[in-house]
């Protein structure tokens, strides 16, 4: 079934290494979704730390050239092609920032993903594989949907995707407050872990515990931060680090015995040489992770809905702004996701 699409639609270009100031705004005709496609009228999108690598030319996977930038994105269903059988016009959906990993452990043919080696939602209407769809949770706008794609993911994966995943009475460190780091804050805390989190801004130390963090630790006016954790937990240390900042020795001193370091990433981009003998010390396991899958996806969902999460946003900028809000975003250490709104 398709419906009538619109004469023209705006999208946002750039080249990966072209920077904020490479984003480029055409004007150019919509496409018809071909088999197994559908055409979404993209209502919100959010910003990852993903999106700067891509603007920075410091993104892991490949980008084709004069990509459709962003990966995350909220729309209403205006099209289909044949053979579309799980979504209709009017639909209201998300995409799985990985369109074809739908179970189980990541392969390279599930690499290709949206915002990179695939055209993104940066754009007025976005067409996408059928595969790739999720229904947005009904207590949710397209801007708090537009959230989940890849931290909300990426968090739930921290948290469960090693098989048992955190249990009632696990104890959880988050670093920082990106927007991992506060969807782990919350998904954590439904999970029944306690929950110790870390920021470098004393604004942001109750903001955390009003989240649900159990205890904070600054970890500018304490810089040994694993030492305070440590003091926390009795001697213990936690159960499991979600480690978005690339902190990884000090990660490992936090850990209890058999911990687990959900491994993010590196937002300074620096990798410093680590001592193997750490990870004997404790016998942890480090897991790095790629967002999730789309069965994770379907899961996180189900929790959101049952227990009527909202995601944090900072602020939101009109899609004729995006640059503006990709510089708010990289400079302003925001609280929150932030949104550009399309419609």
């Amino acid at each position: 079934m398709t419906a009538t699409l619109p004469p023209s639609v705006r999208s946002y270009h750039v080249n990966s290494g072209d920077g904020i100031d490479g984003l480029s705004l055409r004007t150019h005709e919509p496409r018809t979704p071909g088999i197994g496609e559908v055409a979404v009228a993209v209502q919100a999108v959010s910003l990852s730390f993903r999106d700067l690598l891509v603007l920075r030319g410091r993104y892991v996977l490949p980008v084709k050239p004069d990509v459709i930038p962003v990966s995350d994105g909220a729309g209403q269903v205006i099209a289909v092609g044949p053979g579309v059988q799980r979504v209709r016009p009017g639909d209201r959906v998300t995409a799985a920032l990985f369109p074809q990993w739908r179970d189980g452990p990541l392969e390279p043919s599930s690499l290709p993903q949206l915002g990179g080696s695939l055209d993104g939602m940066l754009t007025e209407l976005a067409v996408l594989p059928e595969q790739a769809l999720l229904p947005i949770p009904e207590h949710l706008s397209y801007a708090e949907a537009a959230t989940l794609p890849c931290a909300a993911v990426t968090a739930w994966n921290a948290l469960t995707g090693d098989g048992p995943g955190i249990q009632p009475g696990h104890t959880v460190l988050t670093t920082g407050s990106g927007g991992v780091s506060l969807f782990a804050v919350q998904l954590a805390k439904l999970l029944g872990a306690k929950v110790i989190a870390t920021t470098g801004q004393a604004e942001k130390e109750q903001r955390l515990r009003d989240l649900g963090a159990d205890e904070v630790v600054n970890y500018r006016t304490v810089p040994d931060w694993h030492t305070a954790v440590r003091d926390i937990t009795g001697g213990r240390g936690v159960d499991r680090v979600v480690d978005t900042a690339g902190t990884l020795e000090q990660s490992l001193k936090s850990l209890a015995i058999n911990g687990h370091v959900a491994f993010v990433g590196s937002l300074s981009g620096d990798w410093p040489p680590l001592d193997p003998r750490l990870l004997f010390g404790v016998a942890a396991t480090v897991r790095a992770l790629a967002v999730g899958s789309h069965a994770q996806f379907t899961k996180l969902n189900e929790i959101i809905t049952a227990h009527q999460l909202r995601p944090v946003t900072d602020r939101a900028f009109p899609f004729e702004e995006a640059g503006a809000a990709f510089r708010h975003y990289e400079s302003a250490s925001p609280f929150g996701k932030v949104i550009i709104e399309i419609r």
